[in-house]
């Protein structure tokens, strides 16, 4: 991943591979960096969690895993990260549910159809609650409307970033990145079921992303 977006790695990286990636977990983030030994970008280790700068505690409200791109700009929350902290968070793939007759959550998984890596749009910023050593750099997921071919299960998805627009994103490229805030090509991502064992945040392996046949 540091050769793929020509950033710096710290020494404090989540453990790969992770085929179950849940809320609060630490994940890998590229940000812009000017202090980085001459690189432009760092690939560093955040919390899969934003936590506004008024929270006392990390529990102190909503757990802020995503961003609306439509209202990105206006929330107290994101506001101030969306002009000057944006990052890219690069996956295998992610999952979403839906239910069936009974209620049951009905796991799929998304990857990009070229293999190449969903590198999704988020912000980011470091939350302290002033009374300690307890800094953390905490980010979210930008997410928009879906695409017609994502649509069937879940009614929003991740802005998903093509390379030629990550410099943009991270502000490499000057203003412009709010046009970046849109679905991928209906074309751009493949989808499969998978087994419901991946609803536990306990669940772990690569059997988890393997396509689930139903009958």
């Amino acid at each position: 991943m540091a050769r793929l977006f020509a950033a710096l790695p710290s020494n404090s990286l989540p453990s790969v591979p992770n085929f179950n990636i849940c809320p609060t977990n630490d994940i890998h983030v590229v940000r812009a960096s000017g202090d980085t030994g001459g690189a432009s970008r760092a690939l560093v280790a955040m919390r899969w969690g934003f936590i506004p700068h008024w929270y006392k505690t990390p529990n102190d409200g909503p757990l802020l895993i995503n961003a609306r791109a439509e209202t990105i700009a206006e929330k107290p929350a994101f506001r101030a990260a969306v002009r000057s902290h944006r990052c890219l968070i690069p996956a295998s793939g992610y999952y979403e549910w839906t239910k069936d007759a009974e209620g049951k959550r009905l796991p799929w998984y998304f990857t990009r159809a070229d293999r190449e890596s969903v590198v999704m749009a988020g912000i980011w910023q470091t939350w302290s609650s002033g009374e300690g050593d307890d800094a953390q750099d905490t980010c979210a997921v930008v997410t928009c409307a879906a695409n017609a071919a994502t649509a069937d299960v879940h009614h929003r998805m991740p802005v998903i970033l093509a390379p030629r627009d990550w410099g943009k994103w991270l502000g490499e490229e000057g203003k412009g990145a709010a046009i970046l805030m849109q679905p991928a090509p209906d074309e751009a991502l493949n989808v499969h079921r998978v087994r419901a064992e991946v609803n536990s945040n306990r669940a772990s392996g690569a059997q988890l992303i393997e396509p689930f046949e139903t009958s």
